[in-house]
This record gives C-alpha cells, sequence and structure tokens, in this order.
C-alpha cells in the first residue's frame, strides 16, 4: 500500500473497483464525509487523480492500492495491512467487476466467461472471507451494487456471474443479521458509466443519473 499513515482512531473505508465510476464517487464521497479512504483498483494513475480530487474536497489523502482484485495473495496482503494499522474496517464498498462483450450465450468467449467469474464471483468470495472480521471489529457495513441482469438477452457472461456474486452476498447478509458486518445491495440508476456506454451505446448519456448522485444517495440510505 501506499501514501501517508492514517490514525488509528479514524474511520477507514475500503473502496475495491475505486478507479472510476461509481466506485471513484463512493470514494470521494465517503472522503467528503471524513472517512480515510483505501481505495483499490488496477491502475496507478487513476487511483492517484482520485487522491487528488478527495485532498481537493478537504478529504485527508487517501491509502493507495494499486491491486487486481483476482490475486488472491495480494488481497490477503492487503487485509493484513489493514488489520495491522488500523484494526479493522467501518465500510467496505465493492465495485470492482467484469463486463464481458454482450453477445448470444453460445458464443461467449471461454476467456471472458473465466474473466467473469474471477472477477464477479471468486474475488468476491475471497474478499468476503478476508474482510468479515475486519468488518466485524468495527460494526462495520458492506456495500455491494446489485445489477439483476440474470436472464436478459445477450447478458450471459455478465448476468450469470453477477448473479452469482448476488447470490453469494444475499447469504452473506441473512448470515450476518445477528452477528454482523451490515450487508447492502442497493440498485442504482443507470449511470454514464464506461461499462454502461458499451452495453449500450447509442443511449442519450444526458437522461443517465450522475455517479455521485447515486454514491450520495447510497451512503445517506446507509446511514453513513
Amino acid at each position: 500500500m501506499d501514501q501517508e499513515h492514517a490514525n488509528s482512531g479514524e474511520k477507514v473505508a475500503l473502496v475495491t473497483g475505486a478507479s472510476r465510476g461509481l466506485g471513484a464517487a463512493m470514494a470521494e464521497a465517503l472522503g467528503a464525509r471524513g472517512y480515510h479512504v483505501v481505495a483499490v483498483a488496477r491502475t496507478t494513475g487513476a487511483l492517484e487523480e482520485l487522491d487528488d480530487r478527495i485532498r481537493t474536497a478537504g478529504g485527508t489523502p487517501a491509502t493507495l492500492a494499486p491491486m487486481d482484485v483476482i490475486e488472491a495473495a495480494a488481497m490477503m496482503q492487503l487485509a493484513g495491512a489493514i488489520a495491522q494499522r488500523w484494526g479493522g474496517i467501518d465500510v467496505w464498498v465493492h465495485t470492482a467487476i467484469h463486463a464481458a462483450p454482450l453477445t448470444p450465450a453460445g458464443h461467449v468467449d471461454g476467456k471472458d466467461w473465466t474473466k467473469s467469474l474471477a472477477v464477479n464471483a471468486t474475488a468476491t468470495q475471497n474478499l468476503l472471507g478476508l474482510l468479515e472480521p475486519l468488518l466485524r471489529a468495527r460494526d462495520g457495513v458492506a456495500i455491494i451494487p446489485a445489477d439483476r441482469r440474470a436472464g436478459q438477452k445477450f447478458f450471459g457472461a455478465y448476468g450469470a456471474s453477477k448473479a452469482a456474486q448476488m447470490a453469494l452476498v444475499d447469504s452473506w447478509r441473512a448470515e450476518s443479521e445477528r452477528l454482523g458486518p451490515r450487508v447492502l445491495t442497493p440498485e442504482p440508476e443507470p449511470m454514464p458509466t464506461a461499462i454502461r456506454g458499451r452495453f449500450f451505446p447509442g443511449e442519450d448519456r444526458d437522461k443517465l443519473a450522475s455517479c455521485a448522485s447515486q454514491a450520495e444517495r447510497i451512503l445517506s440510505e446507509a446511514g453513513l
């Protein structure tokens, strides 16, 4: 991990998939709320730009973790570093996603299928196990946005892998009702993200909700 050391007593938010779109907006909104943001994404430059925006808005410098969520060893190292420095996390926002190209179910590319499952399902399962103790340590909340595309035409790889993710998270939420953490699966309104642009290239993006507005709504509804 990179960036300046934070006070162990401050609120900590981990955002996986923080480089752009809703993840970046959630990280900025959490920074504005006084959280120390641990931002995870593959692109170092995008993370640095996110940190600049958080600082400009008056937030504390973020901790930048240029990592790939599918790398289990890296995620274990990250969880260990968070535990050592802060002892837990108050919020985990998970927006890391792989959006395979839209294609008929019978023509899904094998590499896209494998990566979709690795990022959307397997990585989530791994992170859930690593981060559950850190969330429980601070009575934290996990926020994993839903996008229920299963069964829609041409969404075979994305829809199936996202459905697998949500099935896992829904089970986790039911299991955590008594001991925590609190698990939320909000459904954002359509936003002008790069992923949606690939899914719906002819759409009028001016009519879509901004990522910032959806981040504010999600966090407000979560009581954060």
